[in-house]
C-alpha cells in the first residue's frame, strides 16, 4: 500500500520543475534589540532556572515567545499576574512605562529590563525635551507597545499621538514649546510625510539628536526597495503584529512590487502563489529568525527548481549590551 500511494509523489519529483529566481533582501530578520531581548531571557533561564517570567511578548514573534517557553519561559501581560516566588521578570524590547518598573521595585521583584536601547534612547530624548518646557508630539501607532511605553515616560498629558498625516493636518497641541519623537519601527516614506506636515505648521518644532526610526528599520526597508522592482512577489516573514513587519510589506507594495504578502512562517505560505512567475523576493521582519526564512525556501524548493540571490545594501555589526545583573558573575552555591 505504501509504494501506491507514494507513486504518484515519485512520479512528481521525476518532472521538470518550473524555474524560479529568489532575491534574498538583506538584512533581513533579527536586529541587535531583538537579539539581546532573547539572550536575557535564556541568560536568566541559565542563571536563576524556570520560570522567569517575561511580560508581555518579549518580541512580536510567536514561534520566538513559544521556543522560550519550552524553555522555562512564562509569559504574562501585567505584573499582579506573577506570584512572590523570587524568580525574575523581564520587560520586553518594546519598552515599558515607568509606573511597570516602579511596581516591580514596590514588590521588592527582581527586574530585568530588555527594552530596545534604541527604545530607550526615545525614552530620554522625550525626557529632555519635557524637561526643557515643551509638549511633545509622538508619531506612532495608538496601542503599540512601544507607543504606549514611550507615553508613559512622562506625565499625563505631556505627550500627544499623531498616527499619519491627516492627523498632522488637524492636531491641535498646547500653546508652547513643541519637540516630536517617533516609533522606531515606522514607515521612513510615511513618517517624512508626516513630519513635513508638522514641520510646515509649526515651523519651531524641535527634532531628537538623531532620528528615532532605528537603524534596523531603515535598513530592512532600504533592502526591500532594492528588490521591489526586479520582484512580481514579496514574502515578509514576521507577526502580523510585529510593526516594522507590516511596513516591510508595505512598502514593498509602494516601491514597485505588484504584491506582497505577510506570513508568520514556512507552513503558512502556499507555495503556489509563486505560479508562473519568474522572481520573487524574501525578507523578514526583525523579530523573526532565519530559520523562518529557510522554512520558506524549503516549501519553494518543492515546488520550483529555485536559485536565490542576496542582495545586501548595509552590514549590520551593532551589538548591545546585556543588564548589569547578568553580565555580573553568577553567585556560587556556596553564596
Amino acid at each position: 500500500m505504501d509504494q501506491i500511494a507514494n507513486q504518484p509523489e515519485a512520479m512528481n519529483q521525476g518532472a521538470p520543475r518550473p524555474a524560479l529566481k529568489v532575491l534574498l533582501a538583506g538584512p533581513r530578520g533579527f536586529c541587535a534589540g531583538v537579539d539581546r531581548a532573547i539572550k536575557i531571557v535564556e541568560q536568566a533561564l541559565d542563571r536563576w532556572g524556570a520560570p522567569v517570567y517575561v511580560r508581555h511578548e518579549i518580541v512580536h514573534n510567536r514561534f520566538v515567545v513559544e521556543g522560550l517557553q519550552a524553555k522555562g519561559a512564562v509569559f504574562v501581560e501585567e505584573l499582579d499576574e506573577i506570584p512572590d516566588d523570587g524568580q525574575p521578570v523581564v520587560f520586553s524590547a518594546h519598552g515599558v512605562p515607568k509606573s511597570v518598573p516602579a511596581a516591580a521595585e514596590a514588590r521588592q521583584m527582581l527586574f530585568l529590563d530588555a527594552t530596545c536601547p534604541l527604545v530607550s534612547k526615545v525614552h530620554r530624548e522625550a525626557e529632555r525635551h519635557h524637561a526643557g518646557g515643551s509638549h511633545i508630539l509622538l508619531v506612532g501607532h495608538a496601542g503599540h507597545p512601544e507607543v504606549i511605553g514611550t507615553m508613559g515616560q512622562l506625565p499625563e498629558g505631556s505627550v500627544t499621538l499623531v498616527e499619519d498625516a491627516e492627523a498632522a493636518a488637524t492636531v491641535q497641541p498646547p500653546e508652547g514649546p513643541l519637540a516630536y519623537a517617533t516609533q522606531t519601527t515606522l514607515s521612513i516614506d510615511d513618517t517624512t510625510e508626516v513630519l513635513d506636515v508638522l514641520r510646515a505648521r509649526f515651523p519651531h518644532l524641535s527634532a531628537p539628536v538623531k532620528e528615532d526610526i532605528c537603524y534596523a528599520t531603515t535598513n530592512r526597508q532600504a533592502a526591500v526597495k532594492a528588490i521591489a522592482e526586479r520582484c512580481e512577489l514579496i514574502v515578509v516573514v514576521g507577526a502580523p503584529n510585529s510593526s516594522n513587519s507590516v511596513r516591510l510589506r508595505e512598502v514593498a507594495e509602494k516601491a514597485g512590487c505588484p504584491r506582497a504578502v505577510l506570513i508568520q512562517r514556512g507552513r503558512d505560505f502556499d507555495p503556489s502563489l509563486a505560479d508562473g512567475l519568474s522572481t520573487i523576493g524574501i525578507t523578514a521582519g526583525a523579530s523573526a529568525p532565519e530559520v523562518l526564512v529557510e522554512e520558506v525556501i524549503a516549501r519553494l524548493r518543492e515546488r520550483f527548481d529555485v536559485v536565490t540571490e542576496d542582495v545586501t545594501v548595509a552590514e549590520e555589526r551593532i551589538v548591545f549590551n546585556l543588564p548589569r545583573p547578568l553580565r555580573a558573575p553568577a553567585p556560587t552555591a556556596a553564596e
